[in-house]
């Protein structure tokens, strides 16, 4: 993996509603340490209503939800016709292994803005209520068994900005060793 990895930016969304879609919009604005402003899950803490209620002190490890539109194209041979925004994420990228990046990866959004990468997104049965037999698609299993999880990747806001479809997106990878993405 070469940390001179680029992508663009394909889509933006938020959603001042915890709704499963988010919506569409020209430009997010991240701030640094709570996540897309007028997003419902930013804030320095857990804002995801299933976890929130749990403990609702933890650090949000979720605040910026990015998806490879590569998922969309495969998808799409599958016959589920996904559109950015459909899985609720707030950045939509092409060009960028983003399931395939280190724990701690920075991922450099337009001129200003930067996430740090904290894990895996972790598929959950609202998927199905959106698009019947989608969660299937998006957490096959692998040889072993395990859950192949598709659904993009996690992250911080480090540096805020604002992030526009169309920016240019820059991978800085950690130093070695690097820890492999889990789910959070």
């Amino acid at each position: 993996m070469s940390s001179s990895q680029e992508g663009r930016v394909l889509a933006v969304a938020r959603d001042d509603d915890h709704r499963f879609s988010k919506v569409p919009v020209d430009a997010i604005t991240l701030l640094a340490g709570v996540g897309v402003e007028g997003d419902a899950h930013a804030g320095a803490t857990v804002k995801h209503q299933s976890r929130a209620g749990r403990e609702p002190a933890p650090p949000n490890l979720r605040q910026v939800h990015l998806i490879h539109a590569e998922l969309f194209d495969e998808l799409r041979t599958m016959g589920f016709d996904v559109p950015p925004a459909g899985l609720g994420e707030n950045v939509t990228t092409r060009g960028v292994d983003l399931l395939g990046l280190p724990r701690g990866t920075r991922l450099h959004l337009g001129g200003e803005a930067v996430v740090e990468v904290t894990g895996l997104r972790n598929p959950c049965a609202q998927i199905n209520a959106y698009m019947p037999g989608l969660l299937k698609a998006v957490s096959p299993r692998d040889a072993e068994g395990n859950i192949v999880r598709k659904t993009g990747v996690m992250s911080v806001v480090l540096t805020g900005g604002v992030v526009r479809a169309g920016d240019l997106i820059r991978v800085e990878l950690p130093a070695r060793p690097w820890s492999a993405l889990e789910r959070v």
